[in-house]
């Protein structure tokens, strides 16, 4: 019992002299600040622009009609085909046209024979009325005949021209060039021009229109910015139903004059080179119109997060290297880059890259985007 008791008493003692004998160890060096890319914003002259919904309508329209009665012999072009001005597009019967011809060209014979010989009775009159032959009544009657005569003449004369115009009117030609749609009568089909039979539809897409509308608060911007000045014309881009962006630019042709008293709303048209005929109307399309310039900040889209709030904000470092954040007002995005009017000061030091190791509040190492080099901060 004794001899237990006393190598407990030993190991006790060792055990005194072993924790004695030991040291803590060293303190952790405290963790580098985490590094993150920024860069400055600065203010400069930045176009501002507006995206608005839209449909394309075609240039000029022109609806195709008869204008004689009759027989629809032919139709000579194909359905949807572009045509030219002036191409023949159908053919009505013309015997009837060309027979009241035939009769109006006899009828302006048989007159321009009547005016030769009551002219000729008017000047034998006039020699008889000097020799005291005939009685004044008789050559002022040869006189009137002969002034009637030239009037049957000019009238004969008319009636040749509406009988060759009506002729014509056979052939139906296209009033303007553009795409036709579908024939809306057949080979056989009666027409009249009484009832302006409509045969067919032409539109004309190149250039082609696009039919805008924009709330008239922000019409207001375009109306003091880019159509403020008459000589300038705002240059206009298009984005397709499928998101593809429309290769050619616009320009705007006008802005309505008057608002929307239901929706509030006003009207602008725009116009398009359209030489592939990739738009059609009724296509819906949106479009960018510039709407002048403003003094504000680019500030990369990348940068920009969205507070609980749906506010845009962004994470800016200071010169001692402290992470702030900012509430924005940002107006547009374009060209990968958020529009901001206020929120930021001029020369602030965004941070576009490492945003999930920085918060508000803490330290951080401040790179600069572009180059890479580390910059200077006044922490002690």
């Amino acid at each position: 019992m004794q001899t237990t008791t006393g190598s407990t008493a030993a190991a006790a003692v060792a055990a005194a002299l072993l924790a004695g004998c030991s040291h803590p160890p060293p303190p952790k060096p405290p963790a580098p600040p985490p590094q993150v890319a920024v860069v400055a914003v600065h203010k400069s002259s930045v176009p501002v622009f507006a995206d608005l919904p839209g449909r394309t309508s075609p240039y000029l329209v022109a609806e195709v009609r008869a204008r004689v009665d009759g027989i629809v012999q032919k139709r000579l072009f194909a359905e949807g085909a572009d045509v030219r001005a002036g191409q023949p597009l159908y053919r009505i019967d013309p015997a009837q046209y060309e027979a009241q011809l035939n009769s109006a060209l006899a009828a302006e014979r048989k007159a321009e024979a009547n005016l030769a010989a009551t002219r000729a009775q008017a000047d034998r009159y006039k020699d008889l009325l000097a020799a005291n032959a005939v009685s004044k009544q008789a050559s002022d009657n040869a006189v009137a005949a002969a002034g009637q005569a030239a009037a049957d003449v000019a009238s004969a004369k008319a009636a040749v021209a509406l009988a060759r115009l009506n002729l014509g009117y056979t052939q139906v030609a296209a009033p303007i060039a553009g795409r036709t749609s579908t024939s809306l009568v057949t080979q056989g089909a009666y027409v009249q021009a009484g009832q302006a039979t409509l045969l067919t539809t032409i539109q004309q897409l190149d250039p082609i229109y696009v039919d805008l509308t924009e709330a008239s608060a922000a019409g207001l911007r375009l109306r003091a910015g880019s159509l403020a000045d008459p000589a300038r014309q705002p240059k206009v881009t298009l984005t397709l139903e499928d998101g593809s962006a429309y290769p050619l630019p616009g320009r705007l042709e006008f802005s309505g004059t008057s608002v929307d008293q239901g929706t509030g709303s006003v009207k602008l048209r725009a116009i398009f080179a359209n030489p592939k005929g990739l738009l059609l109307p009724g296509m819906y399309v949106r479009a960018r119109v510039e709407q002048g310039k403003d003094d504000a900040l680019l500030v990369p889209a990348k940068a920009v997060a969205h507070d609980p709030q749906g506010r845009p904000t962004v994470l800016v470092v200071d010169a001692a290297g402290k992470v702030g954040q900012r509430v924005l007002q940002a107006s547009t995005l374009q060209d990968g880059a958020w529009v901001v009017t206020a929120g930021l000061n001029d020369g602030e030091r965004v941070i576009v890259a490492g945003l999930q190791q920085a918060k508000p509040g803490m330290t951080v190492r401040a790179v600069d985007a572009t180059s890479g080099v580390a910059l200077a901060s006044n922490q002690p």
